[in-house]
């Protein structure tokens, strides 16, 4: 099912200040036209046509078909009236019926549309920008087993929010750092949100907005520059990634080596030949050795805030509420 939110780039007064401009334009273009062919008019009062006369006879003949008390006379009025005024009429009518379905009935629908949602809405994800980066996580979130549904999406470029949809998620087209918008969207109760925003300044922004609004969410994001990573990690962010400090360092373990950045891609990727999972310890864990785990290989687990490297002590006994870091074999990588 696609569920698209659009919202329009402008403010309401914005938007009814543009169409009455329009309409302002368009009665201005057939007043010229009457100006310069006056003399085909004849007005049945006086018989004389003044400028007043021709303001008076613009405005009924748009929006109405007039009164028949200035009348053309002339074939050139005439075609006037069949060729520009009517075509105008038209128009004009299509803007008030427009300006009334988009100000009244378009958002009763989306008020509606909204409500439902927002009743849906709990332990969901935001993801804030569908650049590249965004898609990429969007496609990971998806393979780790997050529901599409249960993915909200907020980009101000429509085909982006329309492509989302595609595959499942909810689709916003607007401002990510709107608190209005994150309201809606029951920021307070998403388990996490993921900013993958293409401006440093936005991102902090929206950042703050979260913050501010939410202030247990777990906010992971995307920082393009390296000196700004600092200033994101103590605004709030528990996850601050820096691409371009990543990929550096990838590019940089395969200069000196050939196996290491594969590795480290495989084990990031959920398509890859074995993958790296987080999991809590249950029965099937519990009282055994982190070298004794047969295929599975624990990295390393937390306890109590704790975190315990399998370098530390391979002979560790994992107990109950530990949480595991684990190097396993992907049984799907066959498939991809």
């Amino acid at each position: 099912m696609r569920r698209i939110f659009l919202r329009p780039a402008l403010t309401a007064e914005q938007t009814l200040a543009l169409r009455a401009l329009m309409v302002i334009a368009l009665l201005g273009l057939v007043l010229a036209a009457f100006w310069f062919d006056r003399d085909a008019l004849r007005d049945g009062y006086d018989g004389q046509v003044s400028f007043v006369d021709l303001l008076y006879f613009t405005m009924v003949t748009v929006t109405t078909v007039g009164y028949g008390d200035i009348v053309p006379v002339g074939d050139t009025a005439r075609l006037i009236d069949a060729f520009v005024v009517t075509p105008v009429r038209l128009l004009v009518w299509f803007i008030f019926l427009g300006t009334a379905y988009q100000f009244v009935v378009q958002r009763i629908i989306e008020d509606f549309r909204m409500k439902r949602l927002q009743a849906e809405l709990s332990g969901h994800v935001i993801l804030c920008g569908y650049g590249h980066a965004g898609q990429v996580a969007a496609a990971e979130l998806i393979d780790k087993g997050t529901p599409p549904g249960q993915m909200v999406v907020i980009d101000p470029i429509q085909a982006r929010v329309e492509e989302a949809s595609e595959l499942g998620m909810v689709g916003v087209c607007g401002d990510a750092t709107q608190e209005s918008l994150l309201r809606d969207l029951q920021c307070h109760k998403a388990s996490s949100a993921v900013l993958c925003l293409p401006r440093d300044d936005t991102a902090l922004l929206c950042l703050l907005t979260l913050r501010f609004m939410a202030k247990d969410l777990k906010i992971i994001a995307l920082v393009r520059e390296e000196e700004n990573v600092k200033l994101v990690r103590r605004s709030g962010a528990h996850l601050v990634v820096a691409p371009s400090r990543v990929s550096g360092q990838l590019v940089a373990d395969a200069v000196h080596g050939r196996f290491l950045a594969p590795f480290l891609l495989d084990l990031i990727s959920t398509r890859g030949r074995f993958k790296l999972i987080e999991l809590e310890a249950d029965e099937h864990w519990v009282g055994k050795k982190m070298n004794g785990c047969g295929a599975r290989l624990i990295v390393g687990l937390e306890r109590n805030g704790r975190t315990i490297g399998f370098w530390d002590n391979p002979d560790e006994v994992i107990v109950e509420g530990d949480l595991l870091l684990v190097i396993e074999r992907n049984p799907s990588a066959g498939e991809n």
